[in-house]
């Protein structure tokens, strides 16, 4: 990591962070992450993840609205009628971009959070069908141990005669007496009852392990289901997050001219057209300086990335300390809900705002917010293998969808968004659509997080 890296981090980290988000700041958690500063994280869908659906993003310019050029505006101040007219296009102009802001940022959240849903169910699947199957995986052995002991009982029985004990009580030329015979025969039968527990707990054994695949192999066809559900939430959210940025977009790049030829145009003073329309290029002119700035800025940080990648092109995805391991752990709930009783991945806490690496190289396929995940991106490194990260801050993406990374590169901040509990980077592992322990994975590529 160089020192333009590290310097930026530190910056960022000092921000406050607080503790988890009330329901009406959700809400403008996830209005906050569809914004201009987050229109890196939210771009068209990369043409190969929807391909792989047979879905289209949807989101084209065919209906784009017609607005109002600064000659319209000093055309309609020319008499009354016409500035009227001008005045009450460009009100239900701006008045339209607002609603259609507002119902899609509405239906951006509700998809993200039918995605959320569907992702967890489809998590639980798994586990629900690898458990059926590790039990009746457990029952088939008992059987199998079951159905050995027996096979021994009833081959020490035949070495013994068998169960024909009169043969025994008339040719027991080993006996000294007849106590000792009887002694014999009673040692006998227990052990043919021993025989027929056994047997009997071999089958029991047998017919559970049966009912227990037989359940696996259901689980499993509903966890097949489930997966092929979220995939098609993720796609929804994902041009649902699309959509709400271009209308965001269209807000951004048009609003503040309209505002200001409308100010224009209800001016009763000696100001000219000319001079608001000057005020609105110099403040655009200033916007994107800014944004420039910006974009330097993470360029600079995203040259050091999250060091120098080892043998297998692997990186740790964030500084600080594990707050969190995977596997199980008690529930947490706050405002947005309750989180899981299964972690599905590792939380690493190292500040507010501090960057947050690409594990490896890859292509996002996802960036917007996931319930409770919060501001989300995922990567796919091919080979089945993918990563997510989760809880990034407000406007936190520094990467866009369908965009190619390279590991060690900043593709996002540190947040709170979502069902967190304070500013962390919750990175999680997939193989195969599959959650993974991200501690284990990580190790055998030789990153230790």
């Amino acid at each position: 990591m160089n020192e333009k890296t590290t310097q930026d981090a530190a910056l960022a980290a000092s921000a406050d962070c607080g503790c988890a988000p009330t329901p009406a700041e959700r809400r403008t958690l996830f209005r906050d992450g569809i914004s201009r500063r987050g229109a890196l994280g939210l771009g068209a869908l990369s043409a190969v993840a929807l391909s792989a659906f047979g879905i289209s993003s949807g989101v084209t310019a065919a209906h784009a609205a017609s607005y109002p050029s600064w000659d319209d505006v000093q055309k309609a101040k020319q008499n009354e009628a016409s500035k009227a007219a001008e005045v009450k296009r460009i009100e239900g102009l701006i008045q339209s971009l607002t609603q259609k802001v507002s119902e899609t940022q509405a239906a951006a959240e509700v998809a993200s959070t039918e995605f959320y849903n569907a992702q967890q169910a489809y998590f639980a699947a798994i586990a629900e069908a690898d458990s059926l199957q590790e039990k009746a995986d457990a029952q088939a052995a008992v059987a199998d141990e079951s159905a050995r002991k027996a096979g021994q009982v009833a081959a020490q029985l035949y070495r013994n005669g068998g169960d024909d004990t009169s043969l025994e009580l008339f040719f027991a030329d080993s006996a000294a007496n007849a106590d000792e015979l009887l002694a014999r025969l009673g040692s006998m039968d227990k052990l043919l009852e021993y025989n027929k527990t056994v047997y009997n707990d071999a089958v029991a054994a047998r017919n559970s392990a049966q009912s227990l695949s037989d359940q696996a192999v259901v689980a499993r066809d509903e966890r097949d289901r489930l997966q092929k559900i979220a995939e098609e939430k993720m796609v929804a959210a994902q041009q649902a997050a699309d959509a709400a940025q271009a209308a965001l977009d269209e807000q951004s790049s048009n609003l503040a001219t309209m505002q200001a030829q409308l100010a224009a145009l209800k001016d009763t003073t000696a100001t000219t057209v000319a001079g608001y329309q000057k005020g609105v290029e110099e403040r655009e002119k200033e916007r994107k300086r800014r944004e420039a700035a910006e974009a330097a800025a993470n360029a600079g940080g995203n040259s050091g990335g999250g060091g120098t990648p080892g043998s297998g092109g692997w990186v740790r995805p964030h500084g600080g300390y594990r707050s969190s391991g995977y596997g199980p752990r008690s529930q947490q709930c706050n405002a947005n809900g309750c989180s899981s009783s299964w972690h599905y991945g590792v939380d690493l806490a190292n500040g507010c705002g501090a960057a947050i690496y690409a594990a490896h190289s890859g292509t996002v396929d996802a960036a917007f917010y996931n319930g409770g995940y919060g501001n989300y991106v995922r990567i796919q490194h091919g080979g089945g293998i993918a990563t997510g990260y989760a809880h990034i801050k407000p406007g936190g993406f520094a990467v866009r969808n369908g965009q190619w990374v390279r590991a060690g590169q900043v593709i996002a901040y540190a947040g709170n968004t979502g069902g967190s509990f304070g500013c962390h980077l919750h990175f999680e592992v997939y193989i195969n659509g599959r959650y993974t322990n991200p501690i284990d994975f990580m190790a055998s590529k030789g990153i230790s997080v």
